[in-house]
């Protein structure tokens, strides 16, 4: 079998990629690096190159090759790389008639639990929506933000206790609206400084959050150890690492208790069952991100089948054309054959050979392609705030 065509396809809010064979067989997969989606079209295009006229089973080989032929890496260029790795397990898997679980030592689990999106700009629509959630089975919510998701051409400014207080506040309201029979996994967004992420944790204790995810920015590995050095709730990071290498910084630093591993950025499937590895070695859970499709999220589910350090899976509910609003169908659900729906907070593992979805014939038709400007929210001096 030969590889004879690598087609990037720029659709809405997403990357895919088809890659075609001599046999018949094809296999899809999504890119994760949506801020630049352009660069890694062009990325997806340089790889077609090399990959063209080869034989798609060599997954790891191809893996490597695409990593280190100019040791120039990036989101953009892994995101274009994790593309092409799921497509190539999904070729293999459809050859072999197994799905991907089966080549990753076959499954630990036939379900996973997932959790939804709660976005919104006040506290009340957010309350409000963490109810739908509930009553719709969800036995978890993340992306639920206690500093909520106010828009971007809102000037920014609050007292450090005014900022703090209103949280922990907002976070109280969410538990009394969830109880005890729902998680809810706080998101911060990157949007603290080390010191505010202590303070808010330590006021936030009571209300036993599963975790607290990106309290700070994601670059600094040391400084986000000394946060989890002095809270009492686990921190969740890594969805924007595009190198196993990040996620092995933040193990051996006790700086991490879920590992947020997103397979459409951090290498595919390959480079995520590398960091799922890495944890289990650690300790550490598995929580897989994907802000993205149904391609992004069956992707996951072939990984959380397979690796027994899953805690919960991402179930996009919301960001449709990068608008912070809550939906009730999957994120993209209209441009594949099958989206995997919840049932009392668990979806079902996908059992078809290879990742067990498809695209439609013509994504782009249905969701014409769309580019993130480049803009951020201001602070009322002039800098710009990460949200």
């Amino acid at each position: 079998m030969k590889i004879t065509k690598v087609t990037p396809i720029h659709a809405g809010q997403f990357l895919f990629v088809r890659i075609e064979t001599d046999s018949g067989l094809h296999g899809v997969g999504e890119g994760g690096s949506w801020g630049q989606i352009e660069a890694a079209v062009a990325a997806v295009a340089k790889f077609a190159t090399y990959l063209e006229g080869e034989d798609p089973f060599p997954i790891e080989h191809h893996w490597n090759v695409m990593h280190r032929f100019s040791y120039f890496q990036g989101h953009a260029i892994n995101a274009a790389i994790s593309a092409i790795d799921i497509a190539l397990w999904d070729i293999k898997g459809k050859a072999l008639g197994v799905p991907v679980y089966e080549l990753l030592g076959g499954p630990i689990r036939d379900r996973a639990r997932v959790y939804g999106h709660v976005y919104e700009k006040n506290i009340d629509a957010l309350l409000a929506e963490l109810k739908r959630k509930k009553d719709r089975g969800f036995t978890a919510v993340g992306h639920i933000n206690p500093f909520l998701d106010e828009g971007e051409d809102q000037i920014y400014f609050k007292s450090h206790i005014g900022k703090m207080r209103e949280a922990i506040d907002n976070v109280r309201r969410m538990r009394e609206v969830a109880g005890d029979d729902m998680d809810l996994c706080i998101e911060i967004h990157r949007r603290l400084t080390p010191a505010e992420a202590v303070v808010f944790a330590r006021g936030i204790e009571e209300f036993h959050p599963m975790f607290l995810e990106d309290p700070m920015r994601y670059e600094d590995a040391d400084a986000m150890a000394r946060i989890a050095d002095k809270i009492h709730i686990p921190i969740a990071t890594g969805e924007r690492f595009s190198t196993i290498y990040e996620f092995q910084a933040l193990f051996t630093r006790n700086a991490v208790e879920y590992a947020r591993v997103d397979v459409c950025l951090c290498g595919g499937i390959t480079g995520s069952r590398k960091v799922a590895a890495m944890a289990e070695a650690h300790n550490i859970m598995v929580v897989p991100h994907n802000p993205l499709s149904p391609v992004g999220l069956v992707a996951c589910l072939q990984l959380d089948a397979a690796i027994p350090n899953f805690a919960i899976q991402e179930y996009s509910t919301g960001f449709e054309a990068g608008v912070m609003k809550s939906v009730d169908k999957h994120l993209g659900h209209d441009v594949v054959d099958d989206a995997p729906v919840p049932v009392d907070g668990f979806v079902t593992i996908p059992t078809r050979p290879g990742i067990g979805i498809d695209l439609v014939d013509d994504p782009a038709a249905i969701r014409p392609p769309l580019s993130k400007p480049v803009l951020m929210r201001m602070h009322a001096d002039g800098s710009p705030v990460d949200q």
